[in-house]
């Protein structure tokens, strides 16, 4: 790992628990409306349809979208499948929305993103929008040196323009770059473009709910259980 230069984080489950964050605004806007819906469940429900709406874009079955679109569009689905379209008002859906862009860190995150940072340049490489990862970042006090967003290319991971952007636009080589994800297809592709790969358990990732990647599953240079676990391993 000596000419590893800079590390960037996948950010929903990697960095941040999006199952807690999604969970709490959904059961926000349904407890207001009087509605007796999980909202652990239809939070994971929710999550469920991330990848395939991105694929209808990768598929050009729809045209380039931010990911606050698609999950607008995701949400909308749902309400219809749980028969309560008709009782979620568009600014009660857009207050759902943004619950993605305040979602809580790991309790490992700030600490030790904050040891990587003083040997390595920091930032994150996600399919959130721009606007959504710089509100997320700044709502937490992410210490990252610069957001990164699949936005920038208008495409989504694990397409290989996106991780070949962040090596043009870091002037570094991909194998100067080490990817973090809690999420094997993520760090694959990764791979596939040169970049060095640390995956992080995170067995929590989808609160009670199974679906979170396995070690045991996952093929990587490194393999740790935190961002403190990682900064132990490479020397910060």
């Amino acid at each position: 790992m000596a000419e590893i230069r800079v590390l960037t984080c996948d950010v929903f489950g990697t960095t941040v628990d999006w199952y807690t964050g999604v969970a709490a605004g959904v059961s926000e806007v349904f407890s207001e409306l009087g509605l007796s819906v999980d909202a652990g469940a239809f939070a994971n429900e929710w999550r469920a349809e991330y990848v395939p709406s991105m694929q209808r874009v990768r598929d050009g079955q729809r045209e380039w979208a931010n990911l606050d679109v698609l999950h607008a569009e995701s949400l909308d689905l749902l309400l219809r499948r749980h028969g309560i379209a008709d009782t979620v008002s568009p600014a009660a859906r857009a207050m759902m929305v943004r619950a993605w862009h305040r979602l809580p860190a790991w309790s490992d995150t700030l600490p030790g993103l904050e040891r990587l940072r003083t040997r390595y340049v920091i930032a994150t490489l996600s399919n959130g929008g721009f606007a959504l990862l710089t509100n997320l970042v700044k709502a937490e006090r992410l210490p990252f040196d610069c957001v990164i967003s699949a936005e920038l290319v208008r495409a989504y991971k694990p397409d290989p323009r996106v991780y070949r952007a962040a090596a043009d636009l870091l002037d570094v080589a991909p194998a100067e770059i080490l990817m973090v994800a809690a999420h094997g297809r993520d760090l694959e592709a990764a791979a596939g473009v040169g970049l060095r790969t640390a995956f992080v358990e995170r067995p929590r990732e989808h609160g009670p709910y199974p679906g979170a990647d396995r070690a045991a599953d996952v093929t990587s240079d490194i393999t740790v259980t935190s961002f403190l676990d990682l900064a132990d391993h490479l020397g910060c």
